[in-house]
C-alpha cells in the first residue's frame, strides 16, 4: 500500500474505538488506562487461540514473522467479530523504528485491512522515532512520562508476583493485588499524580511491602528464567501461555523486565555514534536519557530491596560489562546481545533453567539466542537451557513436552524426584 493510501487518523476520530494488541498483561492494562485519560478510547484485545493463527496466516506469509502474523491476526479477527463497526474503530500498533521487521508490520497490516474488506480503518503507529504521524493522535510529554512510569510499576509487579504467586498460602492473593495496584496506579495517573520520580521512589517501596507481606509457604521451587523475542516473551498468545504452564508444572519464573529494553534500545544510538559518527546534539539527548533511565533503574532495584528476601534484578550497566566478554554490543539487530546477557544473568541469579523462546523466523534471535548456547555452556556448565520454536505449525504439545525435559534435568539438578519440595526434604534442604 502506497503512502498516498494510508487512512490518518484524524481529531475528528477523537470518538473512534481503538484496539490495540496485547503483549505484557500488567502493563499494558496500565498503559491502555493512560490513553483513556487523554480522551482516546483504547481497548485491549484479549482474543485468543488458533482463530486469531488462522487469520493472521490469510494475509501475512508464514516466512514473514511469527509476532507480524499473530498481532495482524488479532486485530483482523476481532473486527471479524462484529462487536466492533469498522466506520469507527482504528488500530494502534508499535514501531520501533530499528531494524527488525516488527517496523514494517503497519505495512502488513495495512495491506491486510484492505483484502479482509476493512480499508477505511485507519491505523496508528505508536512510535518515538517519528515514523509516521497523525493529526487526531499526539504523545504529549505528560503522557510519555506517565507510559514510561507505566512500564517501572509493571516491571516491578510483574517481578514481585512472579517471587510470590507460586508460594501463596491462599491461592489468589497475588492476583487481587496485581489488581489493585493496576488500579491504585490507575487512579494516580487520573488525577495526575504518580508518575514523577519523587512519586514512584515514595510508591515502589509500597507496593514491594505489600508483596512482601503476603503469606507464604516455606517450599523449594523449581527456578526457570524466560528470555526471547521480546513479544514471544511476554505475550501468552504467542508463547502458549508459557508463565501460566510453568507455574503448573511446580515453577518460580523469571522474566527480565521491559526497562532492559529500554535502555538498550536508547544505548544502541550512542553505539552507533560510537561506531559511526553522529551528531553531538543526538549524542548529549542519548546521553541524558541514560543518565535518568539508570536513575529510574536505581530506585526500582532500591525498592525490591526494601522488603523481603527477593531477588534482585542485575543493573543494566552490570549484563552490558559481562556480555561484553562474548559478544560486542554493535551487535543489536532484534534483541542484540541483551538476549545473550539476560541468560547469563539469569544463570548467575539463580534462574539457569531458561526457556528461550523465539519465533521460528526470526534470524537475529537465532543467532543471539540458540546460537550463543554451545557458548554459555562453556561458560555456565550448570546452565540448563533449551530453546523453543513459536510457529504456526510447531504444536503446543510438542513444545511443552520440551520443556518438560528441560525441568526433568532441572529437578533432577534439584537433588529431588519433585518441583516442589517441601522443608523437611534433605534434598531441597541443602539446595536452600
Amino acid at each position: 500500500m502506497n503512502t498516498a493510501d494510508r487512512v490518518e487518523f484524524t481529531k475528528e476520530m477523537r470518538d473512534y474505538t481503538i484496539l490495540a494488541p496485547n503483549m505484557a498483561d500488567i502493563h499494558f492494562s496500565l498503559l491502555i488506562n493512560i490513553f483513556s485519560q487523554y480522551g482516546y478510547k483504547v481497548e485491549l484485545l484479549k482474543n485468543d487461540g488458533r482463530t486469531v493463527v488462522d487469520e493472521g496466516l490469510k494475509y501475512v506469509h508464514n516466512d514473514t514473522c511469527y509476532p507480524a502474523l499473530l498481532v495482524i491476526g488479532q486485530l483482523i479477527d476481532a473486527l471479524n467479530t462484529g462487536k466492533y463497526d469498522p466506520n469507527k474503530t482504528a488500530l494502534l500498533i508499535t514501531q520501533s523504528g530499528g531494524g527488525c521487521r516488527a517496523s514494517n508490520y503497519i505495512h502488513l497490516l495495512r495491506k491486510a485491512l484492505k483484502k479482509a474488506g476493512y480499508p477505511q480503518v485507519p491505523v496508528i503507529s505508536l512510535n518515538l522515532s517519528g515514523l509516521e504521524k497523525n493529526s487526531g493522535f499526539k504523545i504529549r510529554i505528560s503522557m510519555a512520562l506517565k507510559m514510561l512510569s507505566a512500564v517501572i510499576y509493571g516491571d516491578l509487579i510483574m517481578l514481585l508476583k512472579n517471587q510470590v504467586e507460586p508460594y501463596e498460602q491462599n491461592e489468589g492473593d497475588c492476583k487481587k493485588l496485581v489488581q489493585k495496584w493496576i488500579d491504585v496506579i490507575s487512579d494516580m495517573f487520573r488525577r495526575g499524580r504518580g508518575y514523577s520520580f519523587g512519586e514512584m521512589k515514595k510508591n515502589l517501596p509500597k507496593i514491594t511491602k505489600s508483596f512482601a507481606e503476603v503469606p507464604v509457604k516455606n517450599i523449594v521451587k523449581t527456578k526457570v528464567g524466560v528470555v526471547g523475542e521480546i513479544y514471544v516473551k511476554y505475550s501468552p498468545l504467542a508463547n502458549n501461555h508459557l508463565e501460566e504452564f510453568l507455574f503448573g508444572q511446580g515453577c518460580e519464573v523469571m522474566v527480565p523486565g521491559l526497562l532492559g529494553f529500554f535502555l538498550f534500545k536508547v544505548d544502541n544510538r550512542l553505539e552507533d555514534i560510537k561506531l559511526y559518527g553522529g551528531s553531538k546534539i543526538k549524542k548529549i539527548a542519548m546521553q541524558f536519557a541514560i543518565w535518568y533511565l539508570t536513575k529510574i533503574e536505581t530506585t526500582l532495584l532500591d525498592a525490591v530491596k526494601a522488603y523481603g528476601h527477593f531477588t534482585v534484578p542485575s543493573t543494566y550497566a552490570h549484563i552490558k560489562e559481562m556480555c561484553t566478554k562474548i559478544i560486542g554490543p554493535g551487535c543489536k539487530m532484534g534483541e542484540g546481545w541483551l538476549l545473550t546477557a539476560e541468560m547469563m544473568e539469569l544463570i548467575e541469579s539463580g534462574y539457569g533453567n531458561i526457556v528461550c523462546a523465539q519465533p521460528f523466523g526470526c534470524l537475529p534471535n537465532h543467532i543471539v539466542g540458540k546460537g550463543m548456547i554451545r557458548k554459555l555452556k562453556e561458560m555456565y556448565p550448570e546452565s540448563n537451557i533449551v530453546p523453543i520454536d513459536y510457529d504456526p505449525g510447531a504444536t503446543k504439545v510438542n513444545q511443552e513436552n520440551r520443556i518438560r525435559l528441560m525441568l526433568a534435568v532441572a529437578k533432577e539438578n534439584l537433588g529431588c524426584s519433585g518441583g516442589c519440595c517441601s522443608s523437611s526434604c534433605s534434598a531441597c534442604t541443602m539446595n536452600q
